[in-house]
């Protein structure tokens, strides 16, 4: 469960860097630009990672929506800080205000959901699954 020192309101931020493996590969090597999947997996990190000292042990998070508009064009080897805030807690549920600004403007706004689970119980969940699916070596 969240412990109650999380309060909304609370902004957590991480600084990278556009790497190349961040970047888009298919309009050439001259617009090798921040890849919004990537952004998208790099929001989610920062957003589990605010929520690890604020669980029990034996849980975690998983991300359950995504609402972003990525709007403008971060170059290789810009840096990016991704800021997010926490706007609500609903029982297991936590929602994040996303802000992104490169070196030179705000690229990304949007929201990020996340709920926190128990991995034991997610893995028997997973497991049962992937028995009625007929992939036992999972």
């Amino acid at each position: 469960m969240i412990k109650d020192s999380l309060r909304v309101g609370a902004v957590f931020s991480r600084t990278l860097n556009v790497d190349r493996a961040r970047t888009i590969s298919f309009l050439g090597e001259a617009l090798r630009v921040y890849a919004t999947p990537q952004l998208v997996n790099d929001i989610e990190q920062v957003c589990l990672d605010s929520l690890l000292d604020y669980i029990d042990v034996g849980e975690n998070s998983v991300g359950i929506a995504v609402d972003i508009a990525h709007t403008g064009a971060t170059l290789l080897d810009m840096r990016v800080r991704i800021d997010v805030t926490l706007a609500k807690i609903e029982g297991r549920a936590v929602k994040f205000d996303i802000a992104v600004f490169d070196d030179v403007e705000q690229v990304c706004a949007g929201s990020h959901s996340r709920f926190i689970v128990n991995v034991e119980k997610l893995k028997s969940r997973v497991a049962e699954k992937a028995s009625r699916a007929g992939m036992m070596g999972l």
